[in-house]
């Protein structure tokens, strides 16, 4: 077999594949200067006569799909596989792999470092200070950006899965209370509470989202949620900014009804008007979709890629094993 690697890939993770497959055609996204489009990446595979790809932002389009229905397996190294047509996929029986919990630690990392540049207003401090407005014998800076500890607080989740629970692991030992909203999570730590979505706006002093975009999540988080934040609470977005209803969240912060925002994401991006009223908001600390942004990440992807085709690779053995069996 051989398969097709655009995706950035650790050197070690690739050898492991030529050693389970035979061979590997590395044509990462990144030397190409951005992701493959549909006709450019029919053209890679064809080719490269390769039987199976490895991508992780290119179009893997139904047209891409139909072109090659007899591909081993389609592998994202992605959260979600949000750029394959899965139905196709599924149309032709081809397996489609992702990498759930690739930026957990990344994303938990930025969470730390926002809410706690946030709390201790460390954005107006700073500008404060390169403006040379610091006098002789003044202590304006101790007293105006005076801020608050992370210590103690109670961190409220929505959505519960591996980047909110790496959150969540992390937050115990500040210490902080956490509880969480998630209909498809079981939790059996005692360390962590669940509770109605209502409860997590009333009474979290940090409500952090972390859901997938999807009919169910768009819009969810409006008006009618935010306006039950506590006056000084954090909201919290380094998932997908659809999720939020844009004007409510405009609102409450123009109007100074909660304490402040961490963005990560936007209705737009590059973002719009609206999207720039709200991050240059005094009460927001935004940053540019970059959350997940590690090198760490790439090897995290590719390690978990490589149990879950170790593990497809095996299976795939045994099945033809056992109908070898049965023909004879």
């Amino acid at each position: 077999m051989k398969i097709l690697i655009t995706a950035p890939y650790h050197e070690k993770a690739k050898e492991e594949l030529k050693k389970l497959f035979g061979e590997v055609d590395y044509q990462p996204w990144k030397l190409h200067g951005r992701v493959y489009n549909e006709t450019e990446l029919i053209e890679l595979l064809s080719s490269s006569k390769a039987n199976a790809i490895i991508t992780e932002h290119d179009e893997v389009t139904e047209k891409v799909i139909n072109s090659f229905p007899e591909l081993k397996f389609i592998a994202v190294c992605r959260g979600t596989p949000s750029n394959v047509a899965i139905e196709a996929a599924k149309i032709h029986n081809i397996p489609v792999f992702h990498t759930p919990g690739r930026n957990a630690q990344a994303v938990a990392e930025m969470f730390l470092a926002g809410v706690i540049i946030l709390m201790r207003k460390i954005v107006p401090a700073t500008k404060w200070l390169y403006n040379k407005k610091w006098e002789k014998g003044a202590h304006t800076s101790y007293l105006q950006f005076k801020g608050n500890e992370l210590a103690n607080k109670t961190v409220g989740m929505i959505g519960f899965g591996d980047i909110g629970k790496k959150i969540a692991n992390i937050l115990v030992s500040v210490p902080c209370k956490i509880q969480f909203y998630d209909p498809y999570v079981k939790n059996s730590d005692p360390r962590f509470k669940s509770v109605s979505l209502e409860e997590i706006f009333e009474t979290s002093d940090i409500v952090s989202i972390h859901l997938p975009e999807n009919e169910e999540t768009e819009g969810m988080i409006n008006a009618s949620l935010l306006s039950k934040m506590k006056k000084d609470a954090l909201l919290v977005n380094t998932a997908r900014a659809s999720v939020v209803n844009r004007e409510d969240l405009l609102e409450v912060l123009e109007n100074n009804k909660i304490g402040g925002a961490l963005l990560d994401v936007f209705h737009h991006e590059p973002p719009d008007e609206i999207d720039y009223k709200i991050i240059h908001l005094p009460n927001v600390f935004a940053t540019p979709h970059i959350a997940g942004a590690t090198y760490e990440v790439e090897d995290h992807h590719s390690f978990i890629m490589n149990e879950k085709l170790v593990k497809f690779h095996t299976e795939e053995i045994i099945s033809k094993a056992n109908y070898s069996k049965i023909q004879r």
